[in-house]
């Protein structure tokens, strides 16, 4: 039997919470938590303030239920409150950035890919440092575009509708991306020995050696 197309599956559950379905719209937050979640994160650089930013998207699309009309997907108009939050919420993140001790998605990606060995650790958590400094160094639209399409799994298209622009505006985002992380991260240090050095490629294939891609939705 076919799974059931996630996008139709979502559009009944939506107009099952405007009807006044509680357990329709605590279903949607099961399907897309971890996704708006992962999201929060990647713009925020901060696990506690996604953590914040997860939740009130979820309570402000449960108030806003009555108004969603339907003319993009309910994980569109989802994510759009999630960007926007999130894009503010950063600005204040940023002035206390010195607080911490380790940006919460390298130790991800590390704790991930390191498989508990020490010495990959720390050789992972220099190179996934640097290209996390690199990719917030990008200008804000930009960064949010390589998150929707490369870590998220969007199409061009749906993160055009995300941001409320043109699909053509996404895919320069993405070229100029990969060629300015490319740069960055392959540009000659004095403490790097020519066989540390990487070769970024493509940039779907550099991030997802994070392994911080959120999981597809259900």
């Amino acid at each position: 039997m076919p799974r059931d197309n996630p996008h139709e599956a979502a559009t009944a559950l939506v107009e099952r919470a405007q009807n006044g379905d509680r357990a329709a719209f605590d279903e949607l937050v099961r399907r897309y938590r971890s996704r708006v979640l992962a999201l929060t994160l990647h713009l925020t650089g901060c696990e506690s303030e996604a953590e914040d930013v997860t939740q009130e998207v979820f309570v402000k699309a449960f108030g806003a239920l009555a108004q969603f009309e339907g003319r993009s997907h309910f994980f569109t108009w989802l994510y759009r409150m999630a960007v926007n939050r999130s894009l503010n919420a950063r600005r204040a993140v940023a002035r206390r950035r010195e607080e911490w001790l380790e940006d919460p998605r390298v130790g991800r990606a590390v704790a991930i890919d390191a498989a508990g060995d020490p010495r990959k650790a720390a050789l992972l958590r220099e190179t996934y440092s640097r290209l996390v400094v690199e990719l917030d160094r990008l200008p804000e639209e930009m960064r949010t575009s390589v998150v929707l399409v490369t870590l998220q799994g969007l199409s061009q298209g749906e993160a055009a509708v995300v941001q409320g622009c043109a699909a053509g505006t996404v895919a320069w985002r993405i070229h100029e991306a990969r060629r300015r992380l490319h740069d960055a991260l392959n540009e000659p240090k004095p403490v790097m020995k020519r066989r540390e050095k990487r070769d970024v490629g493509e940039l779907s294939a550099l991030l997802r050696e994070w392994a911080l891609a959120s999981p597809a939705s259900t």
